[in-house]
């Protein structure tokens, strides 16, 4: 049996997702995603990736720039939908929108909910040194990511992982879910679960969040890099040419040394920290792609002794 499906997503992330269900067989009958926004240079509008994909897959898009209208939601009952799938759509769904559908909407999420609720749960997983994770797909309701569990794969976090590896991991075991899911929803066997646990909230990530504090230890600011890789990049301040210039941090590792936090160890960018040192492996100079740091101080040498702020 092939399901009417609403499919709503914006970000990269969402695309798989949207892919296997057309896979599976499923009738897409419209897609929503966030209204084109300004990009580039140029800053000419930029239709998100969801609404690229769906355009080469010939499916209407819709952009409304708000759930709040009754008129858009509204056109959305009038789909006949039997399920909205949704994955980082970027709205509040009200009530009413959420029982348009026919058996409502389910939302594929990225952690162990309750843990990690919200915007950046990805990040914060990492941030915080969680060493599991989920791709969970629920049943929406008027709560933020409150909803009963209908479907989990749990997945390891790996010692190397960045938010960019997990964010692509997630999106390709959470697509895989949905066919699994509204099969199940088509024999009526999909069986939920509440939450259980206290929940933690994965608040948007703040770019006042990615300067490095070198007092704390180098097991946090590897989990604290980490998580801000690709985007934003935590940073830190290193010696210039003629003034320290903003280098954002990739990837380090842990390493045994002392010191006053922030002060370079050796000639090869092992800094102090609040506890052991951590020596800094890939970076980024304003401007310029990441490069390996032995490649930076090819050009910008940091020499021992050197305090950085």
């Amino acid at each position: 049996m092939t399901l009417r499906v609403v499919f709503m997503g914006t970000p990269e992330f969402a695309v798989p997702s949207l892919s296997e269900i057309l896979s599976a067989g499923h009738d897409v009958v419209r897609v929503y995603t966030q209204p084109p926004r300004p990009a580039g240079r140029g800053k000419n509008l930029r239709k998100s990736p969801v609404h690229q994909f769906a355009d080469i897959m010939g499916i209407p898009v819709e952009t409304p720039q708000s759930f709040r209208k009754p008129r858009v939601i509204d056109a959305l009952a009038d789909l006949g939908a039997d399920v909205a799938c949704v994955v980082a759509y970027g709205q509040i769904l009200p009530k009413r929108a959420l029982a348009a559908p026919k058996y409502g909407c389910l939302n594929l999420h990225g952690s162990k909910l309750p843990r990690w609720r919200g915007a950046a749960p990805v990040q914060r997983a990492i941030m915080a040194g969680d060493t599991e994770t989920a791709a969970q797909i629920m049943q929406m309701n008027v709560g933020l990511d409150t909803g009963p569990i209908l479907l989990s794969e749990i997945l390891a976090i790996h010692g190397d992982d960045t938010a960019g590896t997990l964010h692509d991991r997630l999106a390709r075991i959470g697509a895989e879910l949905w066919p699994r899911a509204l099969a199940a929803l088509e024999r009526g066997a999909l069986q939920p679960s509440e939450q259980a646990c206290e929940p933690t909230y994965a608040a948007k990530i703040d770019k006042s969040e990615a300067r490095i504090n070198w007092a704390v230890s180098a097991q946090k600011l590897d989990w604290h890099i980490r998580g801000l890789s690709p985007f934003p990049g935590a940073w830190c301040e290193l010696p210039g040419r003629k003034t320290a210039e903003r280098v954002k941090i990739h990837l380090a590792q842990v390493e045994d040394g002392t010191g006053a936090p922030g002060t370079v160890l050796d000639d090869r960018l092992l800094i102090a920290t609040g506890d052991k040192a951590l020596r800094l492996l890939r970076v980024q100079p304003a401007g310029k792609s990441v490069m390996d740091a032995a490649d930076y101080l090819r050009g910008r040498p940091v020499n021992a002794g050197t305090k950085l702020a």
